[in-house]
């Protein structure tokens, strides 16, 4: 019996650790727009932790309306975030004979997922703002295009931290574990 609540002990404590460290990254690059490695460090705690990354991501997502108010990019955090967990989890449950097809991988799905974040962001504020849906699209693409640097930046971010630190961060996690 003690062994089981030591583990349990351990899990929360490693929740708690893992969702701080996602919102101190988030604060410490908040000067820059867009540069982020909320995307690294979550994919990084569920890829390892499984589902213990992913209710460290449920967390900072609770923790971000208290620090930045409550907005439509909160509607989107609920569905990405979370998002981000699932699917490194599951990539962390097959197994990988080299590393750089690891981090390839990783990489991949990490922008394609950057990607989709600029959408559905688009769409939720698009869709909550106008009200209306007559040429949906069309303003959907110019809200996209507005914002299209931001989203290359926030792209461009994870295509070089992604190879660079994937594979060393998760090492050094299952060593930890």
């Amino acid at each position: 019996m003690e062994k089981r609540n030591n583990s349990f002990v351990r899990a929360v404590c490693r929740i708690g650790l893992m969702a701080a460290a996602i919102e101190c990254a988030k604060l410490v690059l908040a000067s820059l727009p867009n540069i982020e490695v909320v995307t690294l460090f979550i994919a990084v705690f569920s890829f390892v932790f499984g589902w213990e990354g992913l209710v460290a991501t449920v967390i900072f997502v609770a923790i971000e309306p208290l620090i930045w108010g409550f907005g439509t990019w909160l509607i989107s955090y609920l569905i990405y975030w979370p998002l981000v967990a699932v699917v490194f989890w599951l990539l962390g449950r097959l197994t990988f004979r080299r590393v750089l097809v690891k981090a390839a991988v990783a990489t991949a799905l990490a922008v394609l997922l950057t990607v989709f974040f600029g959408v559905l962001t688009s769409l939720v504020d698009i869709g909550l703002f106008s009200g209306r849906f007559d040429n949906f699209f069309a303003r959907f693409a110019v809200y996209y295009a507005r914002g299209a640097v931001f989203y290359l930046l926030q792209i461009g971010t994870n295509a070089v931290v992604f190879p660079i630190l994937f594979h060393p961060m998760t090492t050094k996690l299952y060593k930890l574990k």
